[in-house]
């Protein structure tokens, strides 16, 4: 339930706290004092869009504040609960807008998004205006008011199509989709095919392209390589000449050294260390020149096996050109292409399985829209025998509303009926479109039938408060009582706020608040304040007659007392 809402600079209103009870309770005033205002400083709690332009002029911000009662298994605490606010039995809901168009929310006491008030409102206030009753007007609206109607069993087979819908809509978009491509993908095949090919006839292995490329400079210069090494060795190992004498070398040198040195290191241990650093030269040179030995015997002076290298390492540039910049490069891309060659060729298969896939979930599609349409339809009666006896309390009595559901030529996102409310006014006559049938006084009637009607529903039940904003306009006379008693009957199990003109709505509340304003002759201010008595009294004769003389006040009092009603309510 709403206890309070508090306003700082909204519109006209500079600052007003205005406490609200249970049952019906109604605001009045003079045009222009700032009735709507309420109402919108309601819509912004519930996270409707602000608008910098309601900042009463010379306020740098407005601020409206609302108190609810809720409890702690209420959707609304739970759902406050998890965007971090305190919630103690009630809930606290800020909003704030600046001048520059800035706003923000708060719940529970915690900075929240203004999309989370409008979650909670959801669960909180059921807003009802005058803009509702063109709603009506719009024909494609009566089938989301008919499923909001609907409840458990409606909304559980919408769910249902829903689910089948979109499953269908998914594969048939991914079928066309893989049949659109189908030329694209064939050309990819082709060239992964073929380059597939290429690479699996050279059959090149990891690393072969730098192996290739050693041994391609080896071969092309074993002549020089031969001839340089062989002189290094002849230099380090030395030659016999014909006559039988020896040139040592390197090597020959060096053990003439350790010969000469071994002779007198034992007498000095400084050129003891000499020698010893010179045996293990003279173990380095032998063994270079053992290895030098090895290489000149190794070099190839194989013409063909140049030939070969040259020719391989050609086919493997010409694998590079294409498929990447080294051999290992090229290999990586055949696994790739190889794994995408299986998963185009699998589309194929894709296709036969998503025209089996479509053509079943079509049949399920059109049992579902069936189950749904079955499911309107019995929505429908039970709502239009509803809102006919509505009518029945609102001077209407000879009016009938037929809600019809007909099945279209085609399924949509929300099923394949065409609903539509249609108005009989008068007995026997043809129903029509009630955006057409009625006048704007039996549209507002319509309107209040149709809202008291879907808000007693079970869907509806979790709503605690009920706001009307003059759906009663174009009403009046006997008219007007019957839409205060449905009010009033309305206010039995919620509660309900209605801002109206009519004294006949009014007298119907169990709280009056009005809504005055003040003029000093340079600022005007609006304030809400709650009347009893005489006061209420006198704006019942306000409303009535525009004064409050004589025979209006005795006019107001006979009207409360015609409803039961004494004049201290």
């Amino acid at each position: 339930m709403l206890q309070e809402i508090r306003i700082q600079d909204l519109g006209i209103i500079d600052e007003s706290i205005i406490e609200f009870g249970p049952g019906l309770t109604v605001l009045t005033g003079e045009t222009g004092a700032g009735k709507t205002m309420v109402v919108t400083s309601l819509g912004l709690l519930l996270g409707a869009r602000s608008d910098a332009g309601l900042v009463r002029e010379g306020a740098d911000r407005a601020v409206v504040e609302g108190v609810f009662e809720v409890a702690a298994d209420h959707p609304a605490s739970l759902r406050a609960t998890e965007a971090g606010g305190e919630v103690d039995d009630t809930l606290v809901l800020v909003r704030t807008v600046q001048t520059e168009g800035r706003s923000r929310a708060h719940v529970g006491g915690r900075s929240a998004p203004v999309g989370v008030l409008a979650e909670l409102g959801e669960h909180l206030v059921a807003v009802h205006g005058q803009a509702d009753q063109w709603r009506l007007r719009r024909p494609e609206e009566h089938r989301e008011l008919l499923d909001a109607f609907g409840g458990g069993p409606l909304g559980t087979a919408r769910t249902a199509y829903n689910e089948v819908y979109a499953a269908h809509a998914s594969a048939l978009t991914e079928l066309e989709s893989l049949r659109a491509a189908a030329r694209e993908r064939a050309q990819e095949l082709d060239l992964l095919h073929r380059g597939l090919e290429r690479i699996a006839e050279v059959e090149p292995l990891a690393g072969e392209d730098a192996d290739l490329r050693i041994e391609d400079e080896r071969l092309a210069h074993a002549e020089e390589l031969r001839r340089g090494s062989s002189e290094a060795h002849l230099l380090l190992v030395g030659d016999d000449d014909a006559s039988g004498g020896a040139d040592g070398g390197v090597m020959g040198a060096m053990a003439s050294a350790r010969s000469s040195m071994s002779q007198v290191s034992a007498n000095d241990p400084a050129l003891a260390d000499l020698e010893s650093r010179l045996n293990e030269v003279t173990h380095l040179v032998t063994d270079l020149a053992s290895d030098l030995s090895s290489y000149v015997a190794d070099v190839d002076l194989d013409p063909g096996r140049l030939e070969f290298v040259q020719q391989r390492r050609a086919q493997l540039t010409d694998l590079t050109r294409s498929y990447g910049e080294t051999i290992d490069d090229v290999i990586a891309w055949s696994a790739a292409a190889s794994r995408r060659v299986v998963e185009l060729e699998s589309d194929d298969d894709r296709i036969g399985e998503l025209e089996r896939a479509v053509g079943e979930l079509e049949a399920q599609r059109t049992a579902a829209a069936k189950k749904l349409s079955t499911a309107r339809r019995k929505a429908a009666k039970t709502l239009s025998a509803r809102i006919s006896e509505e009518l029945a309390h609102l001077a209407m009595g000879s009016a009938t509303v037929v809600i019809g559901v007909e099945e279209s030529a085609r399924l949509g996102p929300h099923g394949g009926d065409d609903v539509e409310i249609g108005l009989a006014a008068n007995v026997g006559s043809t129903p029509r479109s009630v955006s057409k049938a009625a006048s704007g006084g039996e549209l507002s009637r319509v309107m209040l039938a149709i809202e008291v009607a879907t808000a007693t529903s079970d869907t509806t039940s979790s709503v605690p408060t009920f706001v009307f904003d003059e759906v009663d306009s174009g009403v009046g006379g006997r008219a007007a009582l019957d839409v205060g008693a449905r009010l009033a009957a309305l206010a039995r199990t919620a509660q309900v706020i209605v801002v109206t003109h009519l004294a006949q709505v009014a007298a119907h509340a169990d709280h009056h608040l009005v809504v005055s304003k003040a003029d000093d002759g340079q600022v005007t201010r609006s304030g809400v304040r709650r009347v009893t008595g005489e006061e209420r009294v006198s704006e019942l004769a306000r409303m009535m007659a525009g004064g409050v003389g004589v025979a209006a006040l005795e006019h107001a009092r006979d009207l409360l007392a015609g409803l039961g009603q004494g004049a201290d309510v």
